[in-house]
């Protein structure tokens, strides 16, 4: 018996060498990377946040360096990364409700969270520069 054990070289676990690329994993990957960017961009809600409650001059300074061309790019980055993560967490409860296993709503799901991701982090985006 030890012996059959000693020359099988296979994984002891699945790993991505074995799995074909699918949306689904792909969607999992980003909504695990956008979850440690939340973690990131959260830092920049609570210096704004302190920035407010120390004073105009700390808090204006903080409106510059948002307001910079650097800051509103990283600021669109951190409002896609909340949008395409809240997406996969709408997907995964519509998932835990047990709804949408089938193959083909599994990749469409995948798929609309990817494409709806951008269209409504350029909406907020539009309504709050309409609203300024």
């Amino acid at each position: 018996m030890a012996d059959a054990k000693a020359h099988v070289a296979r994984p002891l676990s699945p790993h991505l060498q074995i799995y074909r690329w699918s949306w689904t994993m792909a969607m999992s990957i980003f909504h695990r990377a956008t979850g440690v960017a939340l973690y990131a961009g959260t830092v920049l809600l609570a210096a704004w946040l302190l920035a407010l409650a120390s004073g105009p001059a700390a808090y204006e300074r903080l409106a510059w360096l948002y307001g910079s061309p650097v800051g509103l790019v990283v600021l669109f980055g951190y409002t896609w990364a909340l949008m395409h993560h809240m997406l996969g967490g709408v997907r995964h409860l519509v998932w835990d409700f047990g709804h949408g296993m089938e193959p083909g709503t599994r990749m469409t799901m995948a798929r609309m969270t990817l494409i709806l991701s951008p269209i409504l982090t350029i909406l907020i985006w539009v309504v709050g520069f309409a609203m300024r």
